[in-house]
C-alpha cells in the first residue's frame, strides 16, 4: 500500500538533486588568491539566504541569489539585451571577485549584463511584486521579460522596482540587468576602488554585490519607516512612507519589550506617531537593548499591511568638561569611543562577505578585542551588518564613500592648513548629494550609527560648510564629522586629525572650544604573515614589524599615549585597521581572517584603561 508513495518520494528527491546539480554546474571559485575559512561554506544553490532588510520585515519573500548568466559587451551596445551570454556568475558576488566564479574586469568601455529565468508563483502574482536590490555598483537598468522596469544610479544604497506591470502569464519570468561602472574614470562615489590597485587602493567592484530578492505586497503598502528616539523626552517618533494610501487610512505603531507591549499609537497615515517609552532601557555598548516595533496601515479597522522592525533608545551629543573642552557623550555620559578603521573588504568576495557567519565574525572579533566603535571607511555595508552592530552594541561612524578625488595626493594640508575646497562639476555634485542623502535615509534607523562622515582626507572634498550643514539638517539626531583628516572648516561638531603612526592631539584652540576633538586615524602598524598575504612580496604598512611581540609592544605604547590624550581633551580615536587588505598589512587580523596577530585578550586588557570614567569630569549643567 505504501510503495507508490515511496516511489514518488524517491522520484522527488532525485529530481531535487538533479535540479540542484543543474543549478550549480559551471560554477567554481576562481583560484590563485588567499581565501577566508567561509569561502568553502558558500552554497552556490543558496548563497546569503538571510532576510536582507531587518527594519521592514515581511514573512513572504523570495531570494534570487544564485547562478545567473553574464555577458561583458562593448559599451556601444547600450540597449540591446545580448543574444548570447558567456557563462554563469554567482550573485551577489561582484564579477571581479573569486566567489563570483568569473574573476574578470569590466571597466568604463564595457557593460556587464546579467540574466536569470525566475519563477514567480501565482500566489505572489495576486499582489504587487517588488524586485529589490541591496546594492549594484554603479549604474543599472532592469528589464523584465524584455521590457524596461527602471533605472538606478548609486553603488551603495538599496533600491526596488514594482515589476507587476511587466509580468506575463505563467510562473516563468525573465530578469535582465545592464550595469555600467567607470570605477575611478568617473565622478561617482567608489570608495577605494581603482582600475590599477596599489598601496591603499583596491580591486574594482562592478555590478550586483548585495542580495537580490522578490517581495509580494498589497496594493497599499509601507515603503519605509523613519524612527527617531528622544531619551530626554522619553519618546520615539515614527514616520512612515506608504504607497497608494486612501483618505481615511490610519498608521498604527506599537513598541514591544519581548511579548509585552509598552506603547501604542494610531494616527492619520501621513502623520508621525509619537510613542511614549516610559522608564526606557537605554542602548549602549554595555547594554545593547533593542525594542521590537510593529507598523501597520489600518483601513476601516482592518490591517491592510504590516511590517516588523526594532529600535533603541539612545542619544549621541556633546557637552563641555570642567576645563571647557567639548566631549562626545553617549546617553549624556562621557564614553571614550575607540575602534578600528574597517575597510570591509574580503579576499574572496571583495565588497561582499562570503557568508553571514563571516560578516558577523569581524564585528564579534572587534568586540572581543575590547573596542567599542568601528569607523566604516568609505564603504557602506549591507543592512544586516548594521543589524549585528545594533545587537552587539558596537558604535559606528559611517563614512560617505569617496569619489571624484581630483588631486588626491596634493590636496591634503592637514590640521594646520586652511580650509580649501576643490571644484566639482554640477553632475558630480548632484551624484554625491543624491547618494549621500539616500544613505542617510536608508540607514537612519540603525541606532549603532552615531556619527556621519561626509568627507575623508580631502578626497573630493567640496563645499564643506554647505555639505556639513545640509547633513546636519538631514539628520540632527547624530553628530557630523565634516572632514575626517581633511581640510578643516569651523563647521560640524567634530575636528578630526589623521596622524601616522603615533597618536597625537589635534589643536584644541584651532576653532575655539566649539568642536569635539578626535583622532580619526593613526597606527597602521604592519606585520605580513607568510601564507596569509594577498601577494608574496612588496606588501606594505605604515611601519612594519618582524614579529607579533614587537608589534604588540609598539601598540601598547600607543594606548599609554592615548590615556594621556584623553585627559587632555581627546574624545575618540580610530586605529588603522581591522584586517589586512590586498597589499596592505596594517591589520590586526590577516586578510583571510585566519591569523589574529595580537591575541584578543591582550588587546582587551590594554584597552580597558581607556574607558575609565574617572579620566574626564563633565561640567555640571
Amino acid at each position: 500500500m505504501r510503495r507508490p508513495y515511496i516511489h514518488f518520494l524517491i522520484f522527488l528527491l532525485l529530481q531535487t538533486g538533479i535540479t540542484q546539480a543543474q543549478g550549480t554546474s559551471g560554477w567554481s571559485m576562481v583560484k590563485g588568491k588567499i581565501t577566508t575559512p567561509w569561502a568553502e561554506k558558500v552554497d552556490p544553490a543558496n548563497p546569503l539566504p538571510e532576510y536582507p532588510r531587518p527594519h521592514l520585515v515581511r514573512e513572504n519573500w523570495q531570494n534570487l541569489n544564485g547562478l545567473w548568466d553574464y555577458a561583458i559587451v562593448p559599451k556601444a551596445q547600450q540597449e540591446a539585451i545580448p543574444d548570447e551570454f558567456q557563462g554563469n556568475i554567482l550573485v551577489p558576488y561582484a564579477i571581479e571577485s573569486a566567489l563570483s566564479g568569473v574573476g574578470k574586469r569590466v571597466g568604463k568601455d564595457s557593460l556587464l549584463w546579467y540574466r536569470k529565468s525566475i519563477s514567480v508563483p501565482s500566489r505572489m502574482r495576486r499582489q504587487n511584486v517588488l524586485l529589490h536590490f541591496g546594492a549594484v555598483d554603479w549604474q543599472c537598468d532592469v528589464y523584465i521579460n524584455g521590457k524596461k522596469a527602471g533605472s538606478h544610479e548609486g553603488g551603495y544604497d538599496p533600491f526596488s522596482f514594482d515589476i507587476t506591470p511587466h509580468l506575463k502569464n505563467g510562473n516563468k519570468q525573465e530578469v535582465a540587468i545592464r550595469v555600467w561602472d567607470p570605477t575611478d574614470d568617473g565622478p561617482q562615489p567608489r570608495g577605494k576602488q581603482v582600475k590599477k590597485p596599489e598601496s591603499i587602493w583596491y580591486t574594482p567592484v562592478t555590478g550586483i554585490w548585495q542580495t537580490v530578492w522578490l517581495e509580494p505586497v498589497p496594493q497599499t503598502y509601507i515603503i519605509s519607516t523613519r524612527q527617531t528616539p528622544d531619551i530626554d523626552k522619553g519618546t520615539l517618533t515614527v514616520a512612515a512612507e506608504a504607497q497608494y494610501l486612501q483618505t481615511n487610512d490610519r498608521l498604527r505603531v506599537s513598541a514591544w519589550d519581548g511579548k509585552k507591549m509598552v506603547a501604542e499609537q494610531e494616527v492619520a497615515a501621513l502623520e508621525p506617531a509619537v510613542l511614549s517609552i516610559k522608564d526606557a532601557k537605554l542602548w549602549s555598548p554595555e547594554n545593547p537593548f533593542l525594542y521590537d516595533l510593529r507598523v501597520a496601515v489600518v483601513r476601516n479597522g482592518k490591517v491592510v499591511d504590516e511590517a516588523k522592525s526594532y529600535f533603541a533608545m539612545r542619544k549621541i551629543s556633546m557637552a563641555p568638561d570642567v576645563d571647557g573642552v567639548q566631549r562626545m557623550l553617549l546617553n549624556d555620559k562621557f564614553l571614550f569611543q575607540y575602534g578600528p578603521l574597517d575597510q570591509g573588504w574580503w579576499p574572496d568576495g571583495l565588497y561582499t562577505a562570503p557568508t553571514e557567519e563571516a560578516l558577523v565574525f569581524d564585528i564579534d572579533k572587534t568586540r572581543e578585542m575590547g573596542f567599542n566603535m568601528i569607523r566604516k571607511h568609505v564603504k557602506v555595508e549591507p543592512a544586516r551588518w548594521y543589524f549585528h552592530c545594533d545587537k552587539t552594541g558596537m558604535l559606528v561612524w559611517q563614512d560617505m564613500p569617496s569619489g571624484d578625488l581630483g588631486a588626491r595626493w596634493g590636496n591634503h594640508p592637514g590640521i594646520e592648513g586652511q580650509g580649501h575646497d576643490m571644484d566639482r562639476s554640477a553632475e558630480s555634485e548632484k551624484i554625491y548629494r543624491t547618494e549621500w542623502a539616500e544613505i542617510m535615509q536608508d540607514f537612519h534607523n540603525f541606532p549603532s550609527i552615531v556619527v556621519w562622515v561626509p568627507f575623508n582626507e580631502a578626497w573630493g572634498q567640496f563645499k564643506t560648510a554647505e555639505i556639513t550643514n545640509w547633513t546636519l539638517e538631514k539628520d540632527p539626531s547624530r553628530l557630523v564629522n565634516s572632514a575626517s583628516g581633511g581640510n578643516f572648516h569651523p563647521v560640524g561638531q567634530i575636528i578630526d586629525l589623521h596622524n601616522y603612526p603615533d597618536p597625537v592631539m589635534p589643536r584644541a584652540d584651532l576653532f575655539g572650544a566649539e568642536q569635539v576633538i578626535v583622532l580619526g586615524e593613526f597606527g597602521g602598524l604592519g606585520l605580513p604573515v607568510d601564507g596569509h598575504t594577498w601577494q608574496q612580496k612588496d606588501n606594505w604598512g605604515y611601519q612594519s614589524f618582524k614579529n607579533a611581540d614587537e608589534l604588540f609592544e609598539r601598540y601598547k605604547a600607543f594606548t599609554e599615549k592615548l590615556e594621556d590624550l584623553i585627559k587632555r581633551g581627546l574624545s575618540a580615536a580610530v586605529y588603522t585597521q581591522t584586517t589586512d587588505v590586498e597589499i596592505e598589512t596594517n591589520g590586526l587580523m590577516t586578510y583571510d581572517r585566519k591569523v589574529i596577530k595580537i591575541p584578543a585578550e591582550k588587546l582587551r586588557q590594554v584597552h580597558s584603561k581607556l574607558y575609565n570614567p574617572e579620566l574626564v569630569k563633565l561640567k555640571q549643567q
